[in-house]
């Protein structure tokens, strides 16, 4: 007890001061530019219709969890905060505002420079200028709070290497623990940063920041555990590709190298070229930086990379450049140039989604108020069920506050819709089934494109989505008739009459693409079984029957119930 009292309080007085560094001696120009950024970030949010993947993510925060199909909780509880306080899109968006601005700060604060304070608007137009740190100042997406807490990791262990103590060990292992509960991607982040300086495998408070992170992130794993790993084994097996291209994968991940940083690239990666690190702090930086950059330039010949998956390197980017500009004059020349004609672009973009006459596209922000109020006058409350659209199915919930799901089928994939309980909410209900794939229906609406979509009534929607096949044998090939099992687990409680469901056979090819869908003749092996009890296990008998696509990798097995199209209901399993 002794020892407790003499130690707390020296602890959160060293907390304290951390935060009073973290904002003291903000030059009062500073505090103009970054009260001005947050009011431009908070009117967009504003006046900014969702895009898709907000939809999503507000979809997410309805229904608190420790994790989610696609991504880790972060995004979700910074909805639910904004959507507390604040309505709309706002309320989605308000956090993100309020983490962008939080991490100018954090830089800010990363930089030790004397001169900086000279250079306060080379700093925000450097930073402001960068595209997608532009577009995560107000968006709310899984890399908004990712790059904040980078930037707040970074700035944790510079101040763990000056003075490690075990305040600061606590701390950075709490912004770890955010970090990775901000998107998977952080993983590299703290891989580099340790890479960087192995003599942290000796360091004890390294160490006691590392428990402090998984102490944190217990619930998530659990939660994978409990979600026998979903989220990860989509990501690492499930998802499906296609053959290597050079042009749109390896080419096209350097294309996304300068799209990120816009006009301004040539003298922000030679910032990274002309390093030369003098402490472990800034050897970090540059680890980080040329591991990501290697992490996913070895990806592309694998799979296409998106933008946003390198978009953590504009952190420590950020600090070498703001270094190198506050050393060389020519740099500080044409980072400034460029940045304020990058600014200028991207202001036009900010106004083009908003009013879409200003955008060169029909981009995500327009026009969903409408087609959900067009669809929403000719049914009024009545449950949307949408097919193979996690995006159309959040957007219609979000704004017409009625009910909603997507029913995914065989040729799309798994999502949040998935695994939570929204399937049970529009069962046995009259609903209005919308998809892109009808050519007629009992109703129509018109897209912000200009496409028209239809929609069909059924009476007595019934969807059993969550029966899972298995095939427990090994080995399976097409070369000979192999008598296989099946077994079909039922997680609903109700039995579900074997009448009612019919079997399928996809077969994918080695990119996991589904190129033929046939149908399955199954024997039940208990004789006189006539239904899937409810949480139990019914097994059957059947023979893969000939494909016609040469050569295919994979097969799954699809369950068809009430006549709706083919579901996802096993893993991909390998062909021999």
């Amino acid at each position: 007890m002794i020892f407790l009292k003499q130690r707390r309080p020296a602890i959160f007085c060293n907390f304290g001061a951390f935060r009073l560094e973290m904002i003291k001696k903000l030059p009062k120009t500073f505090g103009y530019l970054l009260g001005a950024l947050l009011l431009i970030n908070l009117v967009q949010a504003h006046f900014t219709q969702l895009i898709f993947d907000e939809a999503y993510y507000w979809y997410y925060s309805q229904q608190m969890a420790w994790g989610y199909f696609d991504h880790p909780p972060m995004v979700a509880l910074m909805v639910k905060i904004g959507s507390l306080f604040l309505p709309g899109e706002l309320g989605v968006r308000f956090m993100s505002c309020i983490l962008s601005a939080a991490t100018f700060v954090v830089l800010w604060a990363t930089v030790d420079d004397p001169r900086k304070s000279r250079h306060v608007p080379h700093f925000f137009v450097l930073v402001f200028s960068m595209t997608l740190m532009n577009a995560y100042g107000f968006f709310t997406l899984p890399d908004t709070p990712l790059l904040f807490f980078t930037a707040l990791f970074l700035w944790c262990y510079k101040k763990f290497l000056q003075a490690p103590s075990i305040a600061i060990s606590i701390g950075m292992g709490v912004v770890m623990a955010c970090l990775m509960y901000s998107k998977y991607h952080a993983v590299l982040v703290i891989f580099f940063v340790l890479l960087s300086n192995l003599k942290l495998v000796f360091n004890k408070r390294a160490w006691l920041a590392v428990a402090v992170a998984l102490l944190c992130y217990t619930p998530h794993f659990v939660w994978l555990f409990q979600n026998d790993f979903v989220s990860i084994k989509y990501h690492l097996y499930e998802r499906p590709n296609r053959a290597y291209d050079f042009a749109d994968f390896t080419l096209g991940y350097f294309v996304n190298l300068v799209a990120i940083f816009g006009l301004t690239f040539p003298w922000i990666y030679k910032s990274l070229f002309k390093a030369r690190p003098t402490s472990p702090f800034e050897r970090a930086l540059v680890f980080l930086v040329y591991g990501v950059l290697l992490f996913f330039f070895i990806s592309s010949f694998n799979r296409r990379i998106q933008t946003q998956w390198i978009i953590v390197i504009s952190i420590p980017m950020a600090v070498l450049a703001f270094q190198y500009l506050l050393t060389n004059a020519n740099a500080k020349k044409w980072i400034y140039r460029t940045g304020l004609v990058n600014i200028a672009i991207l202001f036009l973009l900010r106004i083009g989604l908003v009013y879409g006459q200003f955008f060169p596209i029909v981009y995500e922000s327009h026009g969903n108020r409408e087609w959900v109020e067009s669809l929403e006058s000719q049914i009024g409350d009545m449950p949307v069920v949408f097919e193979n659209s996690y995006r159309n199915a959040p957007m219609y919930a979000f704004y017409s506050g009625n009910k909603s799901f997507s029913l995914n089928n065989i040729m799309y994939r798994q999502n949040q819709y998935t695994i939570d309980d929204s399937e049970s909410k529009v069962q046995h209900q009259k609903i209005l089934y919308v998809s892109k794939f009808l050519k007629r229906g009992d109703i129509s609406y018109e897209r912000p494109d200009g496409t028209i979509n239809y929609g069909v009534y059924m009476e007595d929607f019934e969807s059993y989505r969550k029966l899972w096949c298995t095939v427990p044998e090994e080995d399976i090939s097409l070369k000979a008739d192999q008598n296989l099992t099946l077994e079909v687990y039922n997680p609903y409680d109700t039995d579900i009459p074997l009448d009612k469901i019919r079997f399928g056979i996809a077969y994918t090819n080695r990119y996991k693409q589904v190129k033929e869908l046939l149908p399955l003749t199954a024997q039940v092996l208990d004789k006189g079984t006539e239904s899937l009890k409810k949480g139990d296990t019914t097994k059957f008998s059947f023979t893969l029957p000939r494909p016609k696509v040469p050569d295919p990798g994979y097969f799954k097995v699809s369950v068809s119930e009430n006549g709706l199209y083919y579901g996802l209901n096993s893993k991909n399993i390998k062909l021999n």
